[in-house]
Formats: structure tokens, C-alpha cells, sequence
């Protein structure tokens, strides 16, 4: 019978030909020349060995493979144990644990707050950007925990129990006391059902506790509702609620210091388009025990800076994600052929290859620019600078990956729409990181704000932008045009977006032709500051003459190494 034949691949149609290898066993680190580059502009030389080694495991294919499991078996929420108690428990596939403490281990929870080392801000937002592109979900409690501890230092006594614990490279998931742990994270909330980004019409309220059982005259007792709360495993979580003077900053932990849990109830689990891997959740508390940090009233202000270190994570996201779009667009181009070339060779593909490859590297310059002023936050030059350069590429680096991962999807044709190549995964993320911690309004408004009440901000961010005028006639015509508009105040807040925008691409133009080589910059100024630039905004529309082939070449990732441990 047919059914019988035993001919070694009878049963083949036909042999697959023409279909590239997958990207893998390669430094994802080293690869990326405009990130390297950045480290070593910034003060991080000497810390280039670390992140190669980041590098080499999120090129590792296992670490690959962890990545896709820990966004293909997503958390899953048990309320109650088989009796009826309460258990208010996420369960994660194993190979999330395995990509936290990998996270951990490298130091990009919060390593940069005990680091010695030159530029740890720069060291670790390189890490970040790295790391980020095996799988970015685990990621959003890195980012919390290392953003929580600047608020936690408004309160010391509290924070010199938790710090060592934060800054800890164990990572530790199980569901006990802080107590008992040597490492441990944090999350956030802080998003209400009726207030959104308008948190000052929170509705959680706070009272002194009665029976103080751990911080005296600190301690109090929450009730309310959180609508996003997310990594809700976490040991401990900064909040905002009602206090009677007004709204305060609390640091809520899932155990109380009596070794009993702390009422904190997790209602469900979001079902998120993307950012699968990581659990985000709704929550009720009930007289859930917690601590004050920060003056009572004054919950904004200390929460802020959290926000702000998440905010940079935010563009570091974005920023990973166009490179990692890029660098599988480039690799897929080069191994594919189509009417007699490589994909690669022909001149339209190439234009839209080059075009992905100037706009992430615009976003690595930019981002690690933004992390370059955490290093110099003593320096109030650097300060006021990053008060408005953090919203700004903030918003548009945000902006822009959804537009890029999409153009890096259609690269790969039909195969690029299917789950197995991870560009469908990498789609669904680029909206996120636009939307958490303040969408795009939300930023617009906060430069205008800045502009306003902080004018040497704007002073600080002329500076910087000027160090790269006389370089480039558009440059400085695009400056000249954006001083303009920016003095004319009438209607201002319905021309945000425009602003934030040409701001945006103003800074990222300044760096490019002061730190990437000639090709990279010429074209992102003449595709990007063009006045006209709008009748050309798809990728692909690089004007004749650009040098696409060194472009290309500078963002092709190189395989060239053997898989990490």
C-alpha cells in the first residue's frame, strides 16, 4: 500500500529552497554599531565587555525560544485555593522566571544605584535596550523596581530596608515576605477606572492605622481600587491614594511585617494585545497596610520620580524594538531572492531597508542621550536638559515603532504576518510603551508645561541642539523655522504634537550629524527636516543619492559568534 512506502522523502512535494536562516547565535550587543557607539560617547567604554555578554544571550537561540514560550504560555490568575481561601496568585511559565533572573543578574532592576562604575545609567539603559529584544513583557518589573528607588528615598527608614533588597542581583518569584527574601521587586499603581492620567481624581483613600504594627506614625490603611496594577507579584507596589492631607504616596507590599498577607485582592487579568508575558491586573484593597513615603499631599511630586526613570524605559522599549525590526528586516533581505537578486540588492527594497535602519538608530541616539542626563543629574545643566528632552523623545520615539515595526513587518512579505517569525510579537509591543506612563498628550502637554514654567529647560535644550549647527544648512534652517513657531504662543496647545515633533526631530538631527557617520545623518536630514518632509513621511522615500548600501551595512547584524551559556 501507498501508505507503506518506506523511500526516504517520497512523501516530499518539493524542496525548500530560498528561506533564510533564523537570526540567532549572534551579540545582539555588538551588532548594533550606533548602541556601542553611544556607550563609549557616553562614559561607558569600559563596561563594553558586560553588555557583550547580555548581548551574546539574547542572541542565544535558547534564550530566544524562552522569550516566545514566556509570550506563548501567558500568566494565569488563581484567585482561591481548592478549599475557597484566597490566594490572589499569578502563575508564569517557568521560562518568565528564567528571563527575570537573567534581568537581574545583569543588573537592569537597579544596578545602577549601587554601580560604581562610570556611567551606570548609560551602562544599564544599553542593557535595557539589549535585553529588551528577547522578550520585552518581563521587562516592565525591571523597570519598576529600578524606578522605585529614588521615590523610596523620600522616605529613609523605610528605604534602608528595602534598597539592599531591591538592588540585589537574586531574584527571588516566590509568594512570601519581604522578610525572607534576600531580592525582591516592585511594581506600580496608580491608574484609576475615572481618572486615568488625571490622578488627582483618584478616589482611593488612606487612614492613619490604629494599631501601628510596624512604622509608627507613618503607617496607614488603604481602600480602593487600582485599574492597572501591573506585575502584580511583585513584593511591593508605590501608590497614590487620599490621605486626609490629600493625596500621598504609600509603598504597599503583598505581606504585611506581621507575616500575613496584606489585603490586596487581584481582581482579573488584562487580556493586552501585547506585553503578554507580563501580568497586568486590576486590584482591591481593604484596609491594605502600607507606608507614607513623602510628605502627606504632596503624592505627586514624590511618585514623579519614578515616573520619570519609567518613562526613559519607555523609550528604551521603542528604541529596542526598532532595532530589533531592523536587524531581521536586513537579515531576511539579505538572504532572500527574488527576480534574480537578493532582496537587498534591489534599489526599492534597499531605500525602505535604509530608511528602518536611520530611524532606529535617530531613536538609540536620542534615547541614550536622555539616559546619559540620570548620570549628570548633579549637573543643573543636565537637569534642566533632560526636564524637556525625557518627554520629548518620550512621545516620538513611541510614535514611531508601531509605524517602524509594521514597515519591518511587510519586509518579510506574508511569512512576516505569522506568529513563527516573532514580527507579529514585535508589532503588538510597539503600542505599549506609547501608552504607559503618559500617551502622547499627555507628554505634549508636559513639554509645554516645562516650557512654561521652567524656561531655562528650553535654554538648556538650544544648547544642546546648537552643538551641531554650522554641520548642516537644513539643520540650522529647521532650527531657525522651529524658533519661529515656537514664539508665537497663540493656539499652542492644539499645535502640541507638531512641536513635540519637530523638537523631536530637531535633537535627533543635532546628534547625528555630530556622532553618525555622514551617510546616516545626510539622509535623515534630508528625508526628516525637509520642509516637505510630510509628502514623503512612508519609509522607503530616502531621495536619490542617499548612500543606502552603508547604511545598510553599518545596521546588518553580525552572526559571528557562538551561542551564551
Amino acid at each position: 500500500m501507498d501508505g507503506d512506502r518506506q523511500t526516504p522523502g517520497w512523501f516530499d512535494t518539493h524542496e525548500v529552497t530560498n528561506q533564510p536562516p533564523p537570526l540567532e547565535a549572534y551579540d545582539v550587543f555588538s551588532s548594533d554599531r550606533a548602541l556601542v557607539e553611544a556607550v563609549e560617547r557616553h562614559g561607558a567604554a569600559d563596561n563594553v565587555g558586560d553588555l557583550a555578554a547580555i548581548g551574546r544571550r539574547a542572541g542565544d537561540p535558547e534564550w530566544i525560544e524562552r522569550g516566545r514560550q514566556a509570550n506563548s504560555v501567558t500568566p494565569i490568575l488563581r484567585t482561591h485555593d481548592r478549599y475557597g481561601r484566597r490566594l490572589d496568585v499569578v502563575d508564569y511559565h517557568p521560562a518568565y522566571h528564567d528571563l527575570m533572573g537573567a534581568a537581574i543578574d545583569a543588573g537592569l532592576h537597579a544596578a545602577p544605584w549601587v554601580d560604581t562604575r562610570p556611567a551606570p545609567h548609560v551602562t544599564r539603559a544599553a542593557g535595557v535596550i539589549t535585553w529588551y529584544q528577547v522578550d520585552a513583557g518581563h521587562t516592565c518589573p525591571i523597570s519598576m523596581t529600578y524606578s522605585s528607588v529614588p521615590a523610596l528615598g523620600h522616605e529613609p527608614e523605610l528605604a534602608s530596608d528595602l534598597v539592599p533588597r531591591l538592588t540585589a542581583r537574586d531574584y527571588d518569584g516566590s509568594n512570601r515576605p519581604i522578610e525572607q527574601k534576600a531580592g525582591i521587586t516592585a511594581g506600580m499603581a496608580m491608574t484609576e477606572k475615572q481618572g486615568g492620567s488625571d490622578v488627582r481624581a483618584n478616589s482611593t483613600v488612606a487612614r492613619a492605622n490604629p494599631a501601628p504594627i510596624g512604622v509608627a506614625g507613618r503607617e496607614f490603611l488603604i481602600t480602593g481600587h487600582k485599574w492597572f496594577c501591573s506585575a502584580p507579584m511583585s513584593d511591593g507596589f508605590l501608590t497614590l491614594a487620599v490621605a486626609p492631607g490629600g493625596l500621598s504616596c504609600f509603598w504597599m507590599p503583598r505581606w504585611r511585617p506581621d507575616g500575613t498577607r496584606n489585603a490586596v485582592r487581584i481582581q482579573r487579568l488584562k487580556d493586552k494585545l501585547g506585553d503578554r508575558s507580563n501580568a497586568s491586573s486590576e486590584i482591591e484593597m481593604l484596609d491594605a497596610w502600607s507606608v507614607m513615603v513623602g510628605e502627606e499631599g504632596r503624592g505627586v511630586r514624590t511618585i514623579i520620580e519614578m515616573v520619570n526613570h519609567t518613562r526613559l524605559d519607555c523609550t528604551l522599549g521603542s528604541a529596542a524594538i526598532m532595532r530589533q525590526g531592523t536587524a531581521q528586516a536586513i537579515w531576511h533581505a539579505s538572504h532572500r531572492q527574488a527576480f534574480g537578486r537578493t532582496l537587498v540588492e534591489q534599489p526599492l527594497m534597499s531605500n525602505v531597508l535604509a530608511d528602518l535602519a536611520v530611524e532606529s538608530e535617530a531613536a538609540t541616539v536620542a534615547a541614550m542621550r536622555a539616559a546619559a542626563t540620570f548620570d549628570a543629574a548633579d549637573d543643573p545643566a543636565e537637569a534642566l536638559l533632560a526636564r524637556l528632552v525625557l518627554p520629548i523623545v518620550k512621545y516620538w520615539t513611541c510614535k514611531r515603532a508601531t509605524t517602524h515595526a509594521a514597515e519591518a513587518m511587510e519586509c518579510l512579505g506574508g511569512v512576516g504576518y505569522v506568529e513563527e517569525t516573532d514580527l507579529p510579537r514585535l508589532f503588538r509591543q510597539s503600542p505599549v510603551n506609547g501608552i504607559w506612563e503618559g500617551s502622547g498628550n499627555v507628554m505634549c502637554l508636559d513639554v509645554l508645561r516645562a516650557m512654561m514654567t521652567s524656561p531655562e529647560s528650553i535654554e538648556a535644550y538650544w544648547a544642546e541642539v546648537d552643538l551641531g549647527s554650522g554641520s548642516d544648512r537644513r539643520l540650522d534652517d529647521a532650527a531657525e523655522r522651529l524658533r519661529k513657531e515656537l514664539a508665537d504662543f497663540d493656539d499652542i496647545e492644539v499645535r502640541a504634537r507638531r512641536i513635540v515633533e519637530a523638537l523631536a526631530l530637531l535633537l535627533q538631527g543635532s546628534l547625528l550629524v555630530r556622532h553618525s557617520p555622514s551617510a546616516v545623518a545626510d539622509a535623515f536630514v534630508a528625508s526628516r527636516l525637509d520642509p516637505d518632509r510630510s509628502a514623503r513621511s512612508a519609509f522607503g522615500t530616502l531621495p536619490a543619492g542617499t548612500d543606502l548600501d552603508a547604511i545598510i551595512e553599518r545596521h546588518r547584524p553580525s552572526v559571528t559568534v557562538t551561542a551564551a551559556p
